[in-house]
């Protein structure tokens, strides 16, 4: 009985070591918010000519907490949590929709604030073009 308690408990301490050197880079997958009524089916109307501009203001922005290139990596960033998203990723997975609503309206129980009535929708539109440049 001594051993069986012993391997359970090296078990353990092993698993907890392992998450704590584990990467920083979370394996589970992003889950999406629905998105509004009053967003949902929109589409970017502008090209990905557009993405210069929307890197300037994503500079102004966005990247202090979600950093130069969108990996979530931004100085403001570090010290938040939950951490900023990888917008690289989130990309790949999310609609223009969603972008501009969370751009927009910002996350609830997170530090993404809302940009609405700071930037204008172009401006937004701008900085979504960008978001679709990063790899």
């Amino acid at each position: 009985m001594k051993k069986v308690i012993y391997l359970v408990l090296v078990t353990i301490l092993l698993a907890a070591c392992g998450e704590a050197n584990s990467s920083p880079v979370s394996d589970e997958a992003i889950v999406l918010a629905t998105v509004p009524a009053e967003y949902a089916g929109m589409t970017n109307p502008l090209g990905s000519e557009a993405a210069g501009d929307g890197a300037a203001i994503y500079k102004n922005y966005c990247a202090s907490c979600h950093g130069e290139t969108g990996k979530g990596d931004g100085i403001a960033g570090q010290s938040l949590e939950p951490k900023p998203k990888d917008l690289s990723e989130l990309s790949a997975i999310a609609g223009d929709d969603y972008l501009f609503w969370r751009i927009s309206k910002g996350k609830e129980g997170t530090a993404m604030i809302g940009w609405a009535g700071v930037l204008d929708d172009d401006q937004i539109w701008r900085v979504v073009s960008f978001i679709r440049s990063l790899e």
